[in-house]
């Protein structure tokens, strides 16, 4: 993979983030933007454990994708009490996925505020998401194509980049936001995945109280250097083009994809993952 690092600036005006990134659509990594967020001094792993103990959490880890699981059905549940103990007892593949802080925690609400970037955060979905080391997310893009402010939070985190405009080098799965689950972002194999040679992206590291913005419909992959837990704010996509798509995903693709899922079974994926290679490598005249 040809992939450049991440620009980082140490703060940014909204204007340049209008200027500079929002426009050209280009990630950048903000080290100091909200360093007057009580987060900032409050929020960590032991913190979320207090605050939250009692709650039972869903739980993700990387195992492929099945027939018989709904759209981001969890493989297990934890008291978050537990699971932080968890983080900081081993290393565990478990992840805390899209989780909804307004709804389960509402006063960590008052730990943070909405930063004005230029653009209109839809402030009933801030979404928590929480890794061991070594965890990671599949190579994946987001079902509405939104503009994402992601922010870190205690230990490092990885991320992995790409446009939509990759798309044939990255082994994507039909009907789908993933590509190919058996590929490893971290250590490519390129006599396996050829294609990937070809994909240009961005990669950068996080650490605590650094801010990711993502593009419209990016790609990224995730993974946890070390424990830790992240916030997404989220910004509806401004591109007519990827506005439609995300529409579509949402009521076409996702539909499509679980009636065919309940109606072919395990053979429906089978054949998707198939056709990500088939396709992929036909496109780009590989044998």
């Amino acid at each position: 993979m040809q992939l450049q690092e991440i620009e980082r600036v140490a703060t940014i005006t909204k204007e340049e983030f209008l200027k500079n990134y929002f426009k050209p659509q280009r990630p950048v990594i903000i080290e100091s933007f909200v360093d007057d967020w009580p987060a900032i001094k409050k929020w960590n792993l032991d913190y979320m454990a207090e605050v939250a103990g009692d709650i039972e959490v869903p739980l993700y880890d990387d195992r492929p994708v099945r027939h018989d699981e709904g759209f981001n059905q969890a493989h297990a549940k934890m008291k978050m009490k537990e699971y932080v103990a968890l983080l900081k007892k081993e290393p565990t593949r478990y992840r805390i996925f899209l989780w909804n802080i307004l709804k389960e925690v509402p006063q960590l609400q008052k730990d943070f505020s909405y930063p004005d970037f230029g653009l209109k955060l839809m402030k009933g979905l801030p979404m928590l998401f929480f890794g061991g080391e070594n965890s990671y997310t599949f190579m994946h893009y987001d079902i509405d194509l939104a503009n994402i402010f992601h922010f870190h939070f205690h230990g490092k985190k990885q991320v992995i980049l790409f446009d939509q405009k990759q798309n044939d080098y990255l082994y994507k799965i039909p009907h789908s936001l993933i590509v190919r689950e058996d590929i490893d972002f971290n250590n490519p194999d390129y006599d396996k995945w050829p294609a990937l040679k070809k994909a240009k992206g961005f990669i950068g590291n996080l650490e605590h109280g650094e801010v990711l913005y993502m593009p419209e419909g990016y790609w990224h992959y995730m993974r946890y250097i070390t424990p830790g837990f992240s916030m997404s704010l989220r910004a509806i996509a401004r591109n007519p083009k990827n506005l439609s798509k995300a529409i579509y995903n949402i009521f076409v693709m996702r539909h499509f994809d679980n009636l065919m899922r309940r109606w072919k079974g395990q053979a429906w994926i089978d054949r998707k993952n198939e056709k990500a290679i088939t396709k992929t490598h036909a496109k780009l005249g590989i044998s």
